[in-house]
């Protein structure tokens, strides 16, 4: 129960006007909307729609996500306005283009039990990392080259764009840094080892042009023992380059060096025996 003398964050009552307008929007599904949605809707100016949506903002009605967009705060939310939409979907409308990736995509295939604090969200733009509704976003700015591997599905009423499983492990081997590093990336390639095609993550590789994608996705496939096509570990032997790329990109450049895959491991013996310690135990 609202105590009567807390008014401070309990929602105001709705003018005509707004209640109009959220009707409509909620009737078309537009949980998150737009100025443009606003003009459309009310057909009035950009300015007035403004004024509009900051009242309803103040009022506890609508959130504000970003500069211009907003989220609708249902009636089920109660009065002290407690909601929030899923993450991915908020997301969806922060940059564009995009794609949910990383660890976010790893957790979101069952490839991890992590649940990671931060959405991760890949883009061909530059976007500041933001925290919207107590969530962190990280944005990762992709060369046009690596923006490709995602569909579109379904979460809740709304369709998202997220990496596909393969990409998701493309990625994953190309910024084990944004996925808890090089043993998370280990263990989501070992649980999704029977669920994704090899084969077609060395395409994606190949496509982004990182042969350390490669080398690391051909030493893990060895080290856990995982039942790959000895084709496709002879096309990885052959497409890898000369130089020496480090396992774990975000960890010192120290450790010993295996030149079957051009790798340094620069990560614990403990480490290492852990992975390989999974075919032994499966």
């Amino acid at each position: 129960m609202v105590d009567a003398s807390d008014t401070e964050n309990v929602r105001a009552g709705l003018t005509r006007k707004e209640s109009l307008l959220l009707s409509a929007l909620s009737e078309k599904g537009k949980t998150i909307f737009k100025i443009e949605d606003v003009t459309a809707e009310l057909k009035c100016s950009y300015g007035y729609a403004k004024v509009l949506v900051n009242n309803l903002a103040k009022k506890k009605w609508v959130i504000i996500l970003s500069r211009g967009v907003y989220l609708i705060v249902p009636l089920s939310a109660g009065v002290r306005s407690l909601y929030t939409e899923h993450e991915f979907v908020i997301a969806s409308h922060l940059v564009s283009p995009y794609y949910i990736a990383y660890w976010s995509s790893l957790n979101f295939y069952g490839f991890t039990e992590q649940t990671p604090f931060t959405v991760f969200v890949a883009t061909t733009k530059r976007a500041k990392s933001r925290e919207v509704l107590s969530t962190k976003y990280y944005f990762v700015t992709l060369n046009k080259r690596k923006f490709f591997g995602f569909e579109s599905t379904a979460v809740g009423t709304h369709r998202i764009n997220i990496s596909d499983r393969e990409k998701t492990l493309a990625d994953a081997l190309d910024h084990p840094e944004y996925c808890g590093g090089i043993s998370e990336v280990a263990k989501s390639l070992w649980n999704a080892k029977e669920k994704v095609s090899i084969e077609k993550t060395v395409s994606y590789a190949e496509t982004m042009g990182n042969t350390a994608i490669i080398k690391r996705l051909g030493f893990l496939v060895e080290s856990l023992g995982i039942d790959a096509d000895p084709q496709a570990l002879l096309r990885m032997k052959e497409m890898i380059s000369t130089g020496i790329s480090a396992l774990d990109p975000a960890r010192p450049r120290k450790g010993v060096y295996n030149t079957k895959w051009n790798l340094l491991l620069n990560v614990s013996k403990e480490t290492l025996e852990e992975l390989r310690e999974k075919e032994e135990v499966r």
